[in-house]
């Protein structure tokens, strides 16, 4: 038997947001690449998330062994720029404790009565 070389497509589609995104899916490329990282077998990432094909996740990690530093360096691009919007959130929000006791004693106000 003769096989013959084959292309597969890697199923990465980038957003409008900037975001990649696996096949049709909603699901991150971030997400998939770090599940494995942490010794996900591309079975149990589709077990977590059904909306993925296992073919899919396949090839994008085949596409991750072989592109690894472009990949972690997206990745950690990702992360880093959620750490600096989680950071710009939580400078721009004022303390909530007195809201909270406000809250909390209307609450405890409303069980007592």
């Amino acid at each position: 038997m003769t096989f013959q070389q084959a292309t597969v497509g890697v199923p990465l589609n980038t957003h409008i947001d900037g975001s990649v995104r696996i096949g049709n899916t909603r699901v991150l490329l971030e997400v998939v690449i770090r599940a494995f990282q942490r010794g996900k077998t591309p079975e149990s990432i589709v077990e977590s998330f059904p909306s993925l094909q296992l073919d899919e996740v396949y090839a994008v990690i085949a596409y991750y062994l072989h592109n690894r530093v472009m990949v972690n360096e997206y990745v950690q691009q990702v992360e880093s720029d959620a750490e600096n919007i989680r950071e710009t959130i939580e400078a721009s929000q004022t303390d909530l404790n007195p809201l909270r006791k406000r809250l909390l004693a209307a609450l405890a106000e409303k069980q007592d009565g």
